[in-house]
């Protein structure tokens, strides 16, 4: 059982480094995500404009389906 958990952490830490090593720069804030964070009134109109869809979607739906 010790070499499974031995084998599985040496694995897992050949990743990280293969993942570093092919143009990662391991760490850097915001470097993962799917939109760009340094534009600070893009991401901010971004962000409302996720926000205000996700809360109105219910009510937009509903008063669709009570129309009907």
């Amino acid at each position: 059982m010790l070499g499974v958990v031995t084998r599985s952490s040496l694995l897992g830490s050949n990743v990280m480094k293969t993942f570093i090593r092919n143009g990662s720069h391991g760490g850097v804030p915001g470097e993962n995500l799917p939109f760009n964070i340094h534009n600070r009134t893009r991401l901010t109109v971004n962000f409302f404009f996720y926000i205000l869809t996700g809360i109105s979607a219910p009510f937009v739906i509903t008063a669709y389906q009570m129309k009907k």
